[in-house]
């Protein structure tokens, strides 16, 4: 008896991340960097073909920090419930009001 089992399928979008030798980084910087700001895609920056930077437009960039600042808000409100540091909705209510006022 075959048994056959339905599983959703999934789409992957593949994305090949441009790279770029860092001596071409040096000779060509001013190009680099109007099509970074243009296509608003990363280049990675590769000494000796290993990655260690990556060339990003400020827009992206600033993205990117205010949604380490959202998710880093989150974590600390996560552990702040772990470890039981919680108030009611009252109380965190009255401690508004003081600092409102």
């Amino acid at each position: 008896m075959e048994v056959s089992i339905d599983r959703p399928r999934v789409l992957l979008q593949c994305h090949f991340m441009r790279t770029e030798l860092v001596t071409i980084l040096k000779r060509q910087a001013t190009e680099l960097i109007a099509d970074v700001a243009r296509d608003k895609e990363p280049i990675m920056i590769t000494p000796h073909g290993v990655p260690s930077a990556y060339l990003v437009d400020v827009e992206s960039y600033e993205r990117l920090l205010e949604r380490m600042q959202v998710l880093d808000g989150i974590a600390r409100g996560e552990m702040a419930v772990s470890e039981g540091r919680v108030v009611s909705h009252a109380e965190a209510k009255t401690r508004l009001k003081r600092w409102l006022t």
